[in-house]
């Protein structure tokens, strides 16, 4: 028996995602330099930026999971199992397979 996808997973993941950008959006980017200045900013926004592309995943994988009796364990096959399942568009599954690889290589 399949499980239902679980809006709550979804929204809370989705939440998450829109805290994260918002995170980043609030440090200094005026240029490089102020950017780049206080280490703990860089710092931040990898960290943004990597939790937010784990939420993405983990979305995904609820989605592949609850939707489909998918299991995927490397984030760089959540999209192409999206792609294959009819979820995400062949333009799109590159593009979030790319951030896959980024976040496997922020780690």
């Amino acid at each position: 028996m399949t499980s239902r996808i679980r809006e709550k997973i979804i929204a809370d993941r989705t939440s998450w995602i829109r805290q994260m950008i918002s995170g980043i959006k609030a440090l200094p980017q005026d240029t490089m330099d102020v950017f780049t200045s206080d280490p703990r900013t860089v710092a931040a926004a990898e960290s943004y930026l990597r939790r937010g592309l784990e939420a993405l995943m983990d979305i995904g994988r609820h989605v592949l999971a609850k939707g489909f009796s998918k299991v995927v364990s490397e984030y760089k096959d959540i999209p192409v199992k999206l792609r294959e399942s009819g979820v995400l568009k062949e333009a799109d599954a590159t593009i979030m397979r790319e951030l896959a690889g980024y976040r496997n290589r922020m780690v």
